[in-house]
Formats: structure tokens, C-alpha cells, sequence
């Protein structure tokens, strides 16, 4: 049974796979539009949302305070050890199913199967934290121009608690009180439909986004800079080197788009060398931004008061430019839009890859015989995101998905070590340097934060991979394609 567990499948066969009729998908996308859609989903929640939550801390962590900007960097250290890893791996296996495959063709079925229900924490829960944020600025853009959405549609049932009167006010339904973030699902449906139609189509509407969100970004930096007070920035580090860890665990959540670059290999042009390209690009350029967002919103609001929702709009309104606020919320909406959009690119393609290999039903593995888009876990996953999106308390959501890729990460890097020793020959378009030297420290950095998250997040961790592990052995174990073929 361990052999079976740990059974891989060949590069040739993934490759194989992926180029089947019945299961190819239209390659349309360049080394900019990857670099576009890194950034897309890079520059989001991380600076729009979780920024304040990590500064100011909440009731089951400390805050990082102004240090938060060490944590940007940190975390940058070690997502750049585990892009480099990526990198690899992607050039020499261009296939959609992301850490998944690459877990596959390196380290085995059993652990392939894990990362890949691993990851649906990555993609999925942590688009239900952007969408929930989504929300956030959604409802700033209205409030900065008088406009308000019945505060009952519009919020969750734990911040509800927070509005004196509002479960009174709220409609009943049995004498439940019906509380629900309307906003959150809206946005998440509408992408869905774009994405069904075309994955050109969604990388145009992404890059056009991008370039409002880097000016955007660049107009809070130069506004807020006048706003600054040093005196925000003492003491720099309120709880020390472990504030600091704290809130690199947290804000890891703000990294994972890079990695979603990946799940369109079997979309892009020429992957060997546009993915390496993509993924290291867009994390130098969001790294430069993120520290720059951090300096200057905690120099114009003490750390303390920035967990909240939209800590950019916050920090606006207390400057007195309550109009800009509402204007750069609208601004804020349309960014985040592209995080949404990325991610509900990649979870799909990753569902679509298990089910080609049979660890999940046929019907995963359709493609829409007009759009050329894998459309039954697009529409899978738009469900899958935007209910909870309409219930889930953002902060939840970002450390639960912080563990989630931390854990892909750390599998990904042990994949490069295992194949550089079991296929030194296999051509590499992009090696990554200094192996094992990189990918250990890719481990140990990943290991280093997975420690310093809560411990209700470990406990939701270990839950979630076990209900994982009965999927796998009552239905993927049996069904897998590759079992089959040895048996």
C-alpha cells in the first residue's frame, strides 16, 4: 500500500495530459499578462485589508505595530526562496495544476493529493477573506458620497454583534435575524460568468486593473506622505521581534497571489520561460509597494486603531479627506477586483487537474467546448466562495488560508530537492540556485511562520486535512487513473 501511496507520475505523462483534445486549453497568455496577473493578485487584500489587522493586532494576536514593515520584508525573504522554487518546477512541468502536479511528479500521489486539498485553502478560503474586504471598500466608495446599503445585507453575523440594535432591526425569519454580506457574494458571481467566458478576456479586464491599482497605490503614498506623523512610528516595535513574526504570519496571506501564476501554464504562451518571468517580477515590484503602503499608514494612524476592514479609507477620513476616501475606496474596490479574479482563475485549473488523474469526479475535468475555460469548477467554485463570503469574518479566513500556503510552500521546495536527485538529467528552462541551499531555507522560513499562528488556526488545519485524508482514501485512492494503469 505505501508503494501505491507513493506512486508518481512521469513529467512525460502530466505533459501528456495536459494536451489531450478533449482537455486543452487555449494558450493566449504572454510574459506581461503573467506579470499582470501576479501583481493582480499580489496587490489586494495585503495592503488594503490585512495591513491594519497585522499592525494593530487583534484578541488572539499581538500587533507587529510600524514594525510591520520588517514583517513585509521577511515575508518577502521567504516567498522569494519558495518563488524561486516555483519557478523551477513550472518551467520544467508547465501544467495548470500548480503545487499539485509538481507533488505529483515529485514526491507522490498520498502528498499530491494533500497539497491539493491544502490549496483549496489557499485559493478558495483566502478569496472568501479578499471578498469579504471587497465588501469593506465597497461600502466606504458609497458612504464617502452619502450612500448607505441596509446595514443587515451588508455586514456578518460577528460584526453585527459590534452595531448596537442592528439584530433588532434586522428582518426575522423564525426569529432568526437575517444578517448576511451581500456585496461579498455580488462580486464573487460576476467574476464567475467572466471567467466561464474566457481566460483572455479575464487577463485584459485584470491588466487594465492593474494599472489603475499601481496608480492608485502611488497616490496614497504621495498624498498620505503629507499626512505622516513620526510620532505614530514610537515605539516602532511594541511587542518586540515576536510582533514582528506575528505579523509576518499574518500578512503572508498578502503574498500568495504570485504562486496562482502558475495555474495558467497550460494558458500561456511560452511557459518555460514566461512563468519564471511572471512570478519573480511581480513579487520584486509588490515587495517595494507594500513597504512603502505600511511606512506611511502607520505614520498617519496610530497602529493600535487600524483592525478594520478598509485601514487605507480609515486613515483618509481621519486626515480629513473624507471625499478622497470615498474615492480612493472606489479605487480600492476595482483593485481588489483583480485579487478576486485571480483567484478564481486558479482554483478551478487545480480541480481540473486532480479530476483529470481521478482523484475527483470526470465532471471536474470538462472544458466549455466554445470558451476553451474549465466552466463546471469555475461555476464549482464561485458557489464555493461566495456563501461563506456572505457569513465568514475576514480575519478567520487570512490566517486559515496563511496555513494553508505556507504548507503548499513548504511541499513545493522538498519537490525540487527530491527531483533534482531522482532526474539530475531532466532539462531545467529556469534552475533554481544554490540547491539544497534555497529550498531549505524555503522550509525552514515557511515552518518559522506556520509556528507562530494561532493555535485555533492548527486545529482547523488538522480538521481540514483529515476530512481530506477519508476523501482520499473512500474515493481518490480508487479512482486514480495512475493506480489503475499499475494495476
Amino acid at each position: 500500500m505505501l508503494a501505491q501511496l507513493m506512486r508518481r507520475k512521469a513529467v512525460t505523462e502530466a505533459t501528456s495530459d495536459a494536451e489531450a483534445p478533449e482537455h486543452r486549453l487555449k494558450r493566449t497568455l504572454t510574459a506581461v499578462d503573467l506579470t499582470a496577473l501576479g501583481i493582480g493578485a499580489v496587490i489586494g487584500a495585503g495592503i488594503f485589508s490585512s495591513t491594519g489587522s497585522a499592525a494593530a493586532g487583534g484578541a488572539d494576536h499581538i500587533g507587529a505595530g510600524p514594525a510591520l514593515i520588517l514583517s513585509y520584508v521577511l515575508t518577502a525573504v521567504a516567498c522569494g526562496f519558495a518563488a524561486l522554487c516555483y519557478a523551477e518546477l513550472a518551467s520544467m512541468i508547465p501544467i495548470a495544476g500548480s503545487a499539485y502536479t509538481y507533488a505529483y511528479v515529485t514526491l507522490g500521489e498520498f502528498l499530491a493529493w494533500i497539497i491539493g486539498w491544502d490549496l483549496i485553502l489557499e485559493y478558495a478560503v483566502g478569496n472568501v477573506a479578499v471578498a469579504v474586504s471587497w465588501s469593506g471598500y465597497f461600502q466606504s466608495f458609497l458612504a464617502g458620497f452619502g450612500m448607505r446599503m441596509p446595514a443587515w445585507m451588508a455586514t456578518t453575523v460577528n460584526h453585527a454583534h459590534d452595531t448596537p440594535g442592528l439584530i433588532e432591526q434586522a428582518p426575522h425569519l423564525f426569529g432568526v435575524p437575517i444578517i448576511f454580506n451581500f456585496p461579498a457574494f455580488a462580486i464573487v458571481a460576476l467574476l464567475t460568468v467572466l471567467l466561464v467566458v474566457g481566460v483572455k478576456e479575464s487577463a485584459r479586464v485584470n491588466s487594465f486593473i492593474v494599472g489603475l491599482k499601481i496608480i492608485l497605490v502611488l497616490g496614497f503614498i504621495a498624498v498620505g506622505a503629507f499626512w505622516v506623523k513620526p510620532a505614530n512610528w514610537h515605539p516602532f516595535a511594541p511587542n518586540g521581534f515576536a510582533g514582528v513574526m506575528t505579523g509576518a504570519s499574518i500578512i503572508f496571506f498578502s503574498y500568495i497571489g504570485f504562486d496562482a501564476i502558475s495555474t495558467t501554464a497550460e494558458e500561456a504562451k511560452n511557459p518555460q520561460r514566461d512563468l519564471p518571468i511572471g512570478m519573480i517580477t511581480s513579487l520584486v515590484v509588490c515587495t517595494v509597494l507594500y513597504v512603502a503602503v505600511t511606512a506611511v499608514l502607520t505614520g498617519m494612524v496610530p497602529s493600535s486603531e487600524l483592525g478594520v476592514a478598509d485601514p487605507l479609507a480609515l486613515a483618509l477620513q481621519k486626515a480629513g479627506l473624507t471625499r478622497l476616501a470615498g474615492v480612493f475606496s472606489l479605487g480600492a474596490v476595482i483593485a481588489m477586483t483583480a485579487v478576486l479574479l485571480v483567484f478564481q482563475l486558479g482554483q478551478p485549473r487545480i480541480f481540473m487537474s486532480m479530476a483529470r488523474d481521478g482523484l475527483l469526479p470526470k465532471f471536474a475535468a470538462k472544458i466549455h467546448p466554445r470558451f476553451r475555460t474549465p466552466h463546471v469548477t469555475t461555476i464549482i467554485t464561485g458557489i464555493a466562495v461566495g456563501i461563506p463570503a456572505m457569513f465568514v469574518d475576514i480575519n478567520d479566513a487570512i490566517e486559515f488560508t496563511n496555513i494553508g500556503t505556507l504548507f503548499a510552500f513548504l511541499l513545493v521546495s522538498a519537490g525540487v530537492i527530491a527531483l533534482r536527485r531522482l532526474e539530475p538529467d531532466r532539462p531545467r528552462p529556469f534552475r533554481c540556485p544554490w540547491v539544497p541551499a534555497v529550498p531549505v531555507a524555503s522550509i525552514i522560513c515557511c515552518i518559522a511562520l506556520m509556528l507562530r499562528l494561532p493555535r485555533i488556526t492548527w486545529i482547523r488545519f488538522v480538521v481540514w486535512l483529515a476530512i481530506g485524508l477519508v476523501i482520499y482514501f473512500a474515493y481518490g485512492m480508487r479512482k486514480s487513473r495512475l493506480n489503475k494503469a499499475h494495476a
